[in-house]
């Protein structure tokens, strides 16, 4: 097993993201949101990737944030920024879909990462917490913002008051994970979802619905509406659109632009 602390290959415009700290249940550290985050940007700006999976390395997905960092910190000898390279909620404006397939241990900072893709799967027996409150935190790094979005204001505080673990199979009935898959096929259920997508769909359409519904939440209904009919102009304007009517006429695949480089 590579030493790296992020894996990331390309392949049949998927990227895939696999956290790689196996022996410590890939438990974050600086060093590995250095790399996560920096293979999302490089997936998000890469014209031959469409989607984006991340997943973890042997029994976990992430634990968390290191034990030895957190201890560091409570004892004073230790940065809390060590425990951000970026602000979390980042991750939600990048333009193209990320899912994560959780295949173990979900906690803390984990919990946060999975919280922050577009869809999950898991497996049903994929321990989840968020342990802030059981460790004197809060809800830290955008998991009080996005997580009552995710469940509803309710089921977020059950989640985030008690701390407690829960598995895939209650964390798919919250409404927290959109699928589950039995651990041997929870990698090719997560690919066979982004080859659907990578296939068949639209990439701009997709960087403009990610827009709309994480902008939205901000917005009053008139003025997401306003938007709406002005991104829908557009959209009917776009070769997208008439290949989209075409090849379904033609029952064939779609052959969809790909997004621009981005320019910032």
């Amino acid at each position: 097993m590579s030493e790296e602390p992020v894996l990331y290959e390309v392949s049949d415009r998927i990227a895939i993201l696999t956290l790689n700290r196996p022996d410590r249940l890939n438990a974050y550290t600086a060093l590995l949101g250095h790399h996560y985050f920096s293979y999302l940007e490089r997936a998000d700006r890469d014209p031959d990737v469409n989607t984006i999976i991340v997943t973890g390395a042997g029994r976990g997905f992430c634990a968390g944030a290191d034990m030895d960092l957190l201890q560091g910190i409570s004892s004073g000898l230790g940065n809390q920024h060590e425990l951000r390279h970026e602000h979390q909620t980042w991750a939600l404006g990048l333009r193209k879909p990320l899912i994560a397939a959780v295949n173990g241990a979900c906690a803390g900072l984990g919990f946060v990462m999975a919280a922050m893709a577009d869809i999950r799967f898991s497996t049903p027996t994929a321990k989840f917490t968020t342990a802030f409150a059981r460790r004197g935190l809060i809800a830290e790094h955008g998991i009080g913002w996005v997580l009552p979005k995710l469940v509803g204001p309710s089921r977020a505080l059950d989640i985030l008051m008690s701390g407690r673990v829960f598995l895939g199979d209650e964390a798919h009935e919250l409404g927290f994970v959109n699928h589950l898959a039995e651990p041997d096929e929870l990698m090719g259920a997560a690919r066979a979802y982004a080859n659907d997508i990578a296939t068949n769909v639209s990439p701009k359409s997709i960087e403009v619905m990610k827009r709309q519904v994480w902008h939205g939440y901000e917005l009053a209904m008139t003025e997401s509406n306003e938007i709406a009919d002005t991104e829908m102009t557009a959209s009917l304007r776009r070769p997208d659109f008439t290949e989209g009517v075409q090849s379904f006429l033609q029952r064939r695949s779609p052959e969809f632009d790909q997004l621009a480089p981005r320019s910032d």
